[in-house]
């Protein structure tokens, strides 16, 4: 195996990492503001007193607006951006290289946490809304679920926190004027590369499909 060797950074690949920081800076504070926004004025009226409060969620006849339609388009395409940024930034030296991981792992765990926890969350604070059949039905359940809800909102919020900031850290850093080359990849290496982009680019495709 040859050892690791440091050439001169890669314009063209200096120029895709800045522009994709600036992208997920940009999205990154737009969706935390809005999150910030929707955990306590949107959430704050529905989970005010359920379950007759409930009849305030979103996408009902009471509040006929899809805030999917506006969170999830900038998410994915957050995702997608941080990942860039990490798949062309990868040779940087790893004092530079955290703070793209920071951002892009962060987006990765809040979209999979808000797919695992959220989606069957919202489904079961609808049913109730809607009186279906199999719904919660005990006050303790409901407001149980609720307060989950939020608990869980609030983490999202400060994990976005966190995301941005790293994102802010890595631009307000100089991008390293040299990269660190290992040699041709092996092909169990490349393997995994594709199988990661494909991965990713599979739940960008299942996360954006609760739109259609």
């Amino acid at each position: 195996m040859s050892s690791p060797s440091v050439v001169p950074a890669s314009p063209w690949r200096q120029r895709i990492v800045r522009g994709a920081l600036w992208f997920a800076a940009i999205a990154w504070g737009v969706l935390l503001g809005a999150k910030v926004f929707d955990l306590v004025v949107l959430a704050g009226a529905w989970s005010a007193a359920p379950p007759a409060s409930l009849r305030l969620l979103p996408y009902g006849a009471a509040y006929p607006v899809n805030t999917g339609d506006f969170f999830i388009p900038p998410s994915a395409l957050l995702l997608v951006a941080t990942w860039i940024a990490v798949f062309a930034g990868w040779r940087t030296p790893m004092r530079y290289r955290r703070w793209l991981l920071a951002s892009a792992l962060t987006i990765l765990v809040v979209l999979v946490f808000t797919v695992a926890s959220f989606w069957p969350m919202n489904a079961a604070l609808w049913a109730v809304a809607k009186g279906a059949p199999g719904a919660l039905q005990d006050q303790a359940g409901i407001e149980a679920l609720v307060h989950a809800w939020l608990r869980n909102d609030w983490l999202r919020v400060i994990a976005a926190t966190v995301g941005f900031l790293s994102t802010l850290r890595a631009i307000s850093l100089p991008f390293p004027d040299a990269q660190v080359m290992t040699g041709p990849a092996s092909r169990a290496s490349r393997l995994a590369y594709a199988g990661c982009v494909l991965l990713l680019l599979a739940f960008v495709a299942y996360f954006v499909s609760e739109l259609l």
